[in-house]
């Protein structure tokens, strides 16, 4: 009976390496999350890169999310982390999160940096749960499409 109501939600949510077929969904979840969207040919790039982990969140069939880090010796900063607007406030964007620093553990990362506009609570609340503290910070580092210029947040988590 499990299997019936999995089936009706939509499957169960996986964590797993994206691929370059990938490419086009994640261009899309990524435009419908931030202002400046990247295209299908930067997560092209991104992924033939080997210092670039890229993960797909999939739910059934379905991709509705990713992260990306670049690595960089025993550092790595995580570039992008986007779930689909339906599937926000469900618990997925802290599983991705949380199998994506898996990972990055598992390549010999030590620590982890990101930067979150100051004012997106959703994230700074999943980023403070998770351990990562704020160290620095960037003035009108993201630009708006109206023009508003936006404060930054540079935080760091160790992972050892």
């Amino acid at each position: 009976m499990n299997w019936l109501a999995e089936w009706w939600r939509g499957g169960s949510a996986v964590v797993e390496g994206a691929t370059a077929r990938d490419a086009a969904r994640l261009a899309q979840l990524h435009g419908a999350s931030f202002a400046r969207g990247w295209g299908e040919g930067e997560f092209e790039s991104m992924m033939s890169e080997r210092n670039t982990l890229v993960h797909r969140l999939r739910l059934g069939r379905k991709t509705i999310g990713f992260a990306v880090s670049r690595m960089g010796a025993d550092e790595a900063e995580i570039l992008s982390i986007a779930v689909d607007q339906a599937y926000r406030g469900r618990g997925f964007s802290r599983a991705l999160l949380m199998t994506h620093l898996g990972h990055l553990a598992g390549r010999g990362v030590r620590t982890i940096f990101l930067e979150v506009e100051e004012n997106n609570q959703p994230a700074r609340a999943l980023y403070d749960r998770i351990g990562f503290m704020v160290v620095g910070r960037r003035e009108r580092y993201y630009k708006q499409a109206n023009g508003e210029q936006l404060n930054a947040l540079l935080m760091r988590r160790d992972l050892s």
